[in-house]
């Protein structure tokens, strides 16, 4: 079933809503849980689903993007399998950078042509979650459906930040809205399961996750070709039309990493003693770029809920519910809570040690700094003495060496902070 699979996984658009960390790379090569990028999540879903052919449409900021997964995904030369890029062009047919979700894939198409298949398995690149891909295509078949939607239950609180999907007894789905205001939830409830009714999950929200048959979704482009999102316009349009669309119900954690705020509290919750996103699954494996870094260094540090990369050189004193990503390097008497250091792309040499500037710091975090609530983004140069407390007392918007997000201080990449400097 698999080989007649073909993943497309959708880039995102400007992802203005991750800003500032998307202003120089695309938000799928975004750095997650210290040493992967959200990329590297679908991706490996598809691998460990036996998906072997696999696009990641993309056009903003796709440089290191398009590094991180030819670094990474390489497949031996007896393999019919690859990961490529299709990054926006203009062609013939359209002369338009992509317009929406469906309007990504319909451009990518003449790509698909060369291939036999007759599945398109439609992912997004910003969510956290572990699917095994075959048991949604055989929902697919067994129902004889034309198109099938993961679905997963949610709460009344939550329904109205989604698309919510009506099902029958039989689980097609019968009709769709979009964020549906709270009043009108009631006529919204699905059938779930009994373990997630006690929880008040009883409304199907969309994962933005979708099967289409080749020849249908062939068919809704062609029949609706001002159509540019999937979940505004092309579902609707196909269950208005009578197309089969089945609900894959999913029960597993999932999340979506569309905002600072929810990326920050998702990696943070990595740290925890048993995350419900498990990394450490011997099945369910999570692929990178393998840098064949030195195991991390500390010295003296108190660490708890801590989730640290390869190749760190940690002297810090305290270091409590933080992610700490490649290569990171953190002095001493310096205090880390509830934060994320992203890293760095190279080690400092002990050429920077020797002719070390009173006017450049190291690579890394110095020496009695206290960092709380903040994003410190990868290659930042961090004094002595620096004080950076995020929360809510700092009103958000642009400053001169951070930008506040939600209470949250984010240290933009290649940022230098001087020594006494205080956010």
């Amino acid at each position: 079933m698999h080989d007649e699979t073909i993943a497309i996984i959708l880039g995102g658009g400007r992802g203005t809503r991750l800003d500032p960390l998307t202003r120089d790379r695309s938000k799928p090569a975004v750095p997650i849980a210290g040493k992967y990028r959200l990329v590297d999540i679908p991706i490996s879903n598809c691998l460990n689903s036996w998906i072997r052919k696999i696009f990641v449409l993309t056009q903003f900021n796709s440089a290191s993007l398009n590094r991180h997964i030819k670094n990474t995904y390489t497949f031996d030369l007896f393999s019919k399998g690859f990961v490529d890029i299709l990054a926006a062009e203009q062609t013939p047919k359209s002369t338009n950078w992509f317009q929406g979700t469906a309007d990504a894939v319909r451009q990518s198409l003449h790509h698909l042509s060369n291939f036999d298949f007759d599945h398109v398995l439609i992912l997004s690149g910003d969510q956290l979650y572990q699917m095994d891909y075959r048991k949604m295509l055989r929902v697919h078949k067994e129902d004889n459906a034309d198109l099938t939607v993961a679905t997963i239950p949610v709460t009344g609180k939550e329904a109205t930040e989604f698309g919510i999907m009506k099902t029958d007894e039989s689980g097609k789905i019968e009709s769709f809205v979009e964020k549906p205001p709270a009043e009108e939830l009631d006529k919204w409830a699905s059938e779930t399961s009994p373990h997630m009714k006690e929880k008040g999950r009883v409304y199907l929200a969309s994962m933005g996750i979708y099967v289409f048959n080749r020849d249908v979704l062939l068919r809704l482009f062609e029949e609706n070709p001002e159509a540019t999102d999937f979940g505004k316009e092309i579902i609707p349009k196909a269950i208005e039309e009578g197309i089969k669309v089945s609900s894959y119900s999913f029960d597993g954690y999932w999340t979506d990493i569309g905002t600072i705020s929810s990326f920050f509290e998702a990696n943070l919750e990595l740290a925890s003693t048993l995350p419900e996103f498990n990394l450490y699954d011997n099945e369910q494996i999570i692929y990178t770029r393998a840098r064949y870094l030195p195991a991390s260094k500390l010295t003296g540090t108190n660490l708890e809920r801590v989730l640290i990369a390869e190749g760190c050189i940690i002297e810090a004193s305290r270091i409590e519910q933080a992610v700490i990503g490649i290569r990171a390097r953190i002095g001493k008497g310096t205090t880390i809570e509830s934060s994320i250091v992203m890293g760095n792309d190279h080690f400092a040499t002990q050429d920077d040690f020797n002719n070390k500037s009173d006017n450049l710091p190291l690579m890394g975090i110095g020496e009695r700094c206290f960092i709380s609530n903040a994003i410190i983004d990868k290659n930042v140069r961090i004094g002595n003495d620096v004080r950076i407390t995020g929360g809510n007392h700092l009103e958000d918007g642009e400053y001169e060496k951070h930008t506040v997000v939600d209470g949250i201080v984010i240290i933009q990449k290649g940022t230098v902070i001087p020594d006494g400097y205080s956010i």
